[in-house]
């Protein structure tokens, strides 16, 4: 059973909604309703993309990347959204601490509610 914190892979779209690769995304929460849809975030390994007090880097050393299921350190691109019908995500690769994940997901509702 899927939930909030799990990394997970899916053919992320591009900003102007071409078709992107496969790769990893980080559960932010279902969303209510009766529907099996998901709101994530993308991963990637260019962490040269990472904004400072908004995204998340995720390291080697940090004491959740063995259980991220990441091979490289990646930053959690919180501004990269996107909702997801379940059956669209291939496959659990991981999980992030429940710490990252309350942190990821301050960052983007004080980012909502400025």
């Amino acid at each position: 059973m899927r939930s909030a914190g799990d990394i997970v892979l899916f053919h992320f779209p591009q900003a102007d909604l071409a078709e992107g690769k496969l790769r990893p995304a980080l559960l932010l929460g279902e969303l209510p309703g009766e529907y099996d849809d998901w709101l994530l975030c993308m991963i990637s390994s260019q962490t040269r993309h990472y904004l400072l007090d908004f995204d998340e880097i995720i390291r080697d050393g940090d004491s959740d990347f063995a259980k991220s299921g990441l091979k490289l350190e990646s930053v959690i691109r919180v501004g990269r959204l996107a909702v997801v019908e379940s059956g669209l995500l291939l496959g659990e690769i991981g999980r992030i601490s429940n710490e990252r994940l309350k942190r990821i997901k301050s960052h983007l509702a004080k980012w909502l509610s400025e």
